[in-house]
């Protein structure tokens, strides 16, 4: 099993056990996968639920640019949202799990069909 397969069974266990989800193994591939290199580097890997600038940037880069949604106040409350159902007080927010929880909140599967 190579590096990115465990992080993506590390990540389908995070679904599971923290946020009350049976993931879309195929889709938490693909989201995986897009989020490219990010997701080995310990910092970009993870998404810090408290800093403002870091949610605006999970905002504009990838609800806005990546999901093509228009930007308005209920994409900040979906990150809220998100954030809570993982737990405020969770130290590791994996990114790909944030996105994963975004696409499927949104129904933007198809992104990544």
């Amino acid at each position: 099993m190579g590096k990115r397969d465990e992080l993506i069974a590390k990540y389908a266990d995070d679904l599971k056990n923290k946020c009350g989800m049976d993931p879309d193994m195929g889709l938490l591939t693909k989201v995986t996968i897009g989020c490219g290199p990010s997701i080995y580097d310990a910092d970009a890997s993870t998404v810090a639920g408290s800093d403002k600038g870091e949610l605006e940037t999970v905002k504009n880069n990838f609800l806005v640019k990546k999901l093509g949604l228009s930007d308005s106040p209920q994409l900040m409350d979906a990150i809220d949202s998100v954030i809570e159902t993982y737990g405020r007080s969770e130290r590791n927010k994996y990114r790909a799990v944030v996105y994963y929880m975004l696409t499927k909140h949104f129904g933007k599967e198809s992104v990544y069909a």
